[in-house]
């Protein structure tokens, strides 16, 4: 589900970039906002891939997503401060981090036991 959102979040950006970008002034000095477009979308799809993979195999989708979000939150989160280049960028912050923070929360995660079917009555 990470890698959908992923990929749909920075399709738009894309297609249609985002206006406020004071928040992302630190990494569009390194690449324009469509190429982050690009990295966003490729982190998608690694995440989707990834979930097919067995059990314990699948965390690079994992780390893909939390990466790229976590660049993000810290983005917007100087662009607060020290910067102070966008007054709500603590907010924007918070909410890229938190969406990176379930993909390191999920890595963790046991797999459910196998189901297995009671017996058939003749």
């Amino acid at each position: 589900m990470k890698g959908v959102v992923a990929i749909g979040y920075d399709f738009g950006q894309v297609i249609q970039p985002t206006g406020d970008q004071h928040g992302l002034a630190l990494l569009l000095k390194l690449m324009p906002l469509h190429a982050w477009g690009w990295v966003w979308i490729s982190a998608g799809a690694v995440a989707l891939i990834s979930a097919w993979l067995p059990p314990r195999r699948d965390w690079p989708g994992f780390v893909a997503v939390w990466l790229i979000a976590s660049g993000w939150a810290g983005a917007y989160l100087v662009s607060w401060w020290p910067l102070g280049e966008s007054p709500r960028g603590w907010v924007i912050s918070t909410i890229f981090a938190a969406f990176g923070a379930v993909c390191l929360v999920a890595i963790g995660w046991d797999e459910p036991p196998a189901r297995s079917e009671p017996p058939r009555e003749p």
